[in-house]
């Protein structure tokens, strides 16, 4: 069984297999057929809430595989993984293994606070996951993950102003398959996967999936008095899903969905004064295995999500009415030392990870809950036009406790603040495609919004000792949004397309600084109107392709997150505009039967435009380079986006090579992203440099009597780069850093 090249194709596990590469390649849809295969394969995506052709689909969309992905994420890392491994895709975080934070062509938002919303949206399992916490929910088992680039605010609505993350978990199906794997690694890392699906009756399927990943600590504490070996770094993460299938008719169908997770982990390991001053180095003697904490022992993160959904789906001929409901809650508690010290100003520099003012806080999200449903009719397939139309409603109830304590109490609490947020939205929609000729098709939709958001936050308790008091807020807004699209064939192999499309974010509310008796900010909708034309090509032999766009948008009131210099506050603002543009390539290339070569590149210029609006720079120790205002505030007119590189790379490289009666194969990835930002103003020291990491994979795939079989060897950053990622915004150099080399061994066996 060749798994590149001319490969007897047996089941869909096997198909799996074949997509190692990083587009929506695939060696693949012939899992019955059982015939020789070749190059590339029709993938099909869900990017318009139809099943498609991705080559015909309109819009910048690539897709990453079930292999892929568990390529991705074999060291046990979260969905950070797949950052930079698709056109303009970044994800970060500073809130540890969850609250990812995703940039599409460099629209993001850096904030970290639990009522902070985002322009890139997550849909799991067609459930859109609004709150950020609940973006973090471990994908395995999966059939795909999609990333639309661009506004998608017809089919997806408000806060997909960037683009879209919709990942897709392996569905029940009559047919019996079981996948299980097991992988040891670094830092005593284990990965234990089990999957089991098949019918129960006629017309009852199920599937049964499960994660658990677990991790030693490995970071040693040497701050003095309080030295401890292996006390951070550690993690153990649990997730499940259900799914039973019913199809009582060639009409009808119900598919339900249970998840959860229950996930305990280190919050994010922040570092004092790891980078040399008038530089953005890390300074000589940094030791990713060493922090300096007054407070390690107290750095706790624990989460618990859970989730149903139920989707129902009619044929009533011409057309088919489809509902999704989807439950979504989820508890989350969480403390930090964000000083990334020790120390405090009434001592005398004692060292490395030193710090004048210590600063230890926490999070609590001791109740959520959000409830979505969607009703849309489709037509199936009239001739020159089809449509689809529906409603979508979205309500979330959330509490957020924010907290601090004071370290040199040993850790007691001495501040809590009070967060409840009501969020009500509904939208109704339509889209339609008209075929003009066979070769030109013109496609459109539109989308009306509503949104309301209600806020109230106490200050229970001040660290300052400052009264405490109550406060309220509340935004609204109504918009349109939608898109216009034309796609030309214009070979049989190739498509070309334009498309002009209109995305908002909804109205946002910041309360994060009643801790400190500061008051809630809010902020304008944004909107942002984007033009891009690309093309879709593949070779006539098949065994090539290439995709390409080139974009450009303009964000209006573009919704921004100010932090305060050394007081490390919030406050919410709308600069007047930013502009964006850049082009993409995404490509596959069949060398020969045993070698394949994947790439990707992309580039995106951002800019910041408004010469009115001024934020605090860094309280003390780096170098600001944009000009100070008279209040001593920096102006970011002209800045690039927080977080956003200008080129993102991606490339593999697979060889394969018949042994005995399996196939002996060699992977390896590499990704690129160009410098970064951090902050809305510009400094030398937070500045993150080009950062390249590589992963390889070594491993020998046969086959058995119903069953396939795999070990391989693998590594992911394994040269050990060592870069800035992310800082802290407070009194002292204090940043964070990649994830370091890791190696591994894996097992995996697939039954059908």
């Amino acid at each position: 069984m060749k798994l590149f090249g001319r490969t007897t194709l047996a089941t869909s596990v096997q198909v799996a297999i074949l997509s190692t590469t990083l587009g929506y390649s695939a060696t693949s849809i012939a899992e019955e057929a059982k015939e020789e295969v070749v190059g590339i394969e029709v993938i099909q995506v869900t990017a318009r809430k139809r099943t498609e052709n991705v080559q015909d689909v309109p819009i910048a969309v690539s897709a990453l595989s079930t292999k892929k992905m568990e390529i991705l994420g074999s060291s046990g890392m979260d969905v950070r993984a797949l950052s930079g491994k698709v056109p303009s895709l970044l994800i970060e975080s500073s809130f540890g293994r969850t609250f990812p934070r995703f940039y599409i062509r460099g629209l993001g938002n850096t904030d970290f606070d639990l009522l902070a919303s985002q322009p890139v949206s997550l849909v799991y399992d067609d459930v859109v996951l609004e709150n950020s916490l609940t973006k973090g929910m471990p994908m395995f088992d999966l059939e795909r993950v999609e990333v639309l680039r661009g506004p998608q605010g017809t089919l997806f609505g408000r806060n997909t102003t960037a683009g879209i993350i919709k990942v897709q978990s392996k569905k029940p199906t009559q047919d019996f398959d079981a996948s299980v794997s097991a992988s040891v690694g670094s830092y005593g890392s284990t990965d234990f996967r089990l999957a089991v699906g098949g019918g129960l009756t006629d017309d009852l399927s199920a599937r049964v999936s499960l994660l658990q990943q677990d991790r030693d600590d490995w970071i040693d504490n040497e701050a003095p008095g309080f030295e401890a070996k292996d006390e951070l770094g550690g993690y153990s993460e649990t997730a499940g899903r259900i799914q039973l299938l019913w199809e009582p008719s060639d009409k009808f169908n119900a598919l339900f969905n249970y998840h959860f997770r229950d996930a305990e982990a280190d919050a994010r390991v922040f570092r004092a004064n790891i980078i040399k001053p008038g530089t953005n180095d890390l300074v000589s003697d940094f030791d990713r295995e060493v922090v300096y904490h007054d407070a390690a022992s107290r750095n706790d993160q624990t989460i618990e999500m859970s989730g149903a959904s139920l989707k129902l789906s009619y044929d009533m001929g011409n057309h088919t009415l489809t509902s999704v409901s989807g439950y979504e809650s989820a508890e989350m508690f969480s403390v930090g030392d964000i000083d990334g010290g020790y120390g405090a100003s009434f001592l005398p520099y004692m060292g490395p990870g030193f710090i004048p003012f210590p600063s230890e806080t926490g999070a609590a999200m001791p109740d959520h809950k959000q409830i979505t449903q969607e009703i849309r009719v489709s037509s199936n397939e009239l001739g020159e036009f089809d449509y689809q139309f529906g409603f979508f409603y979205f309500d979330e109830d959330l509490t957020i406790n924010n907290l601090s304590f004071d370290t040199l109490a040993n850790g007691a609490q001495n501040g809590i603040a009070v967060q409840n947020m009501q969020t009500t939205a509904w939208a109704v929609f339509g889209s339609w495609d008209y075929e003009l000729s066979n070769k030109l098709s013109l496609n459109g939709g539109l989308r009306y919004s509503n949104d309301e958001r209600d806020w109230d936050g106490t200050l229970v308790q001040s660290p300052f000792g400052a009264p405490s008091f109550s406060e309220k807020s509340s935004v609204d807004d109504s918009q349109v949004s939608g898109d216009l699209s034309l796609s030309y064939k214009w070979t049989d192999e190739t498509n070309v397309y334009g498309r002009i499309a209109r995305g908002y974010r909804a109205p946002s509310i910041q309360g994060r600084n009643l801790l400190f008796s500061g008051n809630a900010t809010t902020a304008d909708s944004e909107t942002v109107l984007s033009a891009e034309t690309g093309f879709k090509t593949v070779s006539s032999d098949n065994m090539a392709r290439l995709d390409g766009a080139v974009f450009y948008y303009q964000v209006s009131d573009q919704q921004l997150t100010a932090v305060g210099g050394e007081g490390n506050l919030a406050r919410l603002l709308n600069a007047d505009k930013a502009v964006g543009y850049g082009f993409e390539l995404d490509g596959e290339w069949f060398i020969n039967a045993d070698l394949v070569l994947t790439g990707s590149l992309s580039y995106n210029h951002t800019e910041l435009q408004d010469g009115s609006i001024g934020v605090a720079p860094c309280g003390g120790g780096c170098t600001v380079t944009d000009p100070i205002r008279g209040d001593g505030q920096a102006i970011i007119d002209g800045n690039s986006l927080p977080q956003s590189p200008e080129w993102i790379s991606n490339i593999a490289l697979r060889w394969s090579k018949e042994v005995q009666n399996g196939e002996l194969y060699v992977y390896s990835d590499w990704s690129y992203r160009s410098k970064v930002n951090f902050f809305l103003y510009e400094s030398t020291e937070f500045t993150g440099d080009a950062l390249l990491e590589g992963g390889i994979r070594v491993g020998y795939q046969w086959s058995g009597e119903s069953a396939d079989y795999e070990v391989a060897a693998f590594g992911r950053n394994i040269t050990d780069e060592e870069q800035l990622t992310g800082a802290i915004d407070f009194n002292n150099l204090t940043g964070y850093v990649n994830e370091p080399v890791f190696w591994g061994l894996e097992f995996k066996a697939d039954f059908y």
